[in-house]
């Protein structure tokens, strides 16, 4: 009786060398993604709720602004504002985690109308305070100014969270590691948990610090088109925040 030959495995089979190396290969790329930061790789995404609030806080706010301070179809706009919000989440009510060009056409579209409302009153409470016109006491002044001065900070915020590195769809891809604002979190990543990507509260904070400091505080902005935002954003705060509150201060004496 023979002894019957070793089976032969075909020459597709993996030898264990090659086994080995795609262990190691394996190994290697599951260690890069547990050590690389968050905002550099492929994540789970943002969640669409806090931009909707904000857009929903924005439009209460722009109803409540005086009549004299509204574009004469601010009615039309807030109706459009209100429309592309609700198909907004109505298409994607969960997690940003995948680009969608004609969703990022509508978040787009949505932020350039609120910015166009706002722009309209932040310029028409510019001129009536400039050519001397009634602004009525210095409590409805500071009101109006100080409605003016947060539609603001929003609508920048939200600029800012749509359009960094992509939008919040392609930071969740990770599909641009060059960022456009540089967070603390990001030169400092020893001081910060390995999940830590920015979220919409971080660009939120961004636009509020901006328009009270009216530079760059602890986020600093890298691209042109991040620098020429901030510097626009600054330059509306300032003038409406200088205008206002020396206005006031006169009505007050």
């Amino acid at each position: 009786m023979t002894d019957d030959p070793p089976p032969d495995d075909g020459p597709e089979a993996p030898q264990p060398r090659d086994r080995l190396a795609r262990f190691e290969r394996l190994a290697e790329h599951d260690f890069r993604r547990m050590t690389m930061p968050a905002w550099l790789r492929h994540t789970d995404g943002e969640q669409r709720w806090p931009s909707a609030l904000t857009i929903a806080v924005m439009i209460g706010l722009q109803i409540s602004l005086p009549g004299e301070l509204s574009i004469w179809t601010r009615w039309a706009l807030i109706a459009v504002e209100a429309l592309i919000i609700v198909m907004l989440v109505v298409k994607n009510p969960g997690r940003l985690h995948q680009g969608s060009p004609h969703l990022r056409r509508l978040s787009l579209a949505l932020i350039a109308v609120a910015s166009l409302v706002n722009g309209w009153s932040a310029a028409w409470l510019v001129q009536d305070i400039v050519l001397g016109r009634d602004t009525g006491s210095a409590g409805h002044l500071l009101a109006s100014g100080g409605n003016v001065w947060l539609i603001n900070v929003l609508t920048f915020a939200v600029w800012y969270w749509e359009l960094d590195r992509g939008g919040p769809a392609e930071r969740a891809l990770g599909s641009h590691p060059i960022p456009d604002f540089l967070f603390p979190q990001m030169s400092t990543p020893d001081m910060a948990p390995v999940d830590w990507e920015p979220e919409f509260l971080d660009y939120l904070y961004l636009a509020f610090t901006n328009s009270m400091a009216f530079s760059p505080t602890d986020t600093l902005p890298l691209s042109r088109w991040a620098k020429s935002t901030m510097l626009l954003q600054s330059a509306i705060s300032l003038v409406v925040a200088a205008l206002v509150v020396a206005k006031a201060v006169n009505a007050f004496q």
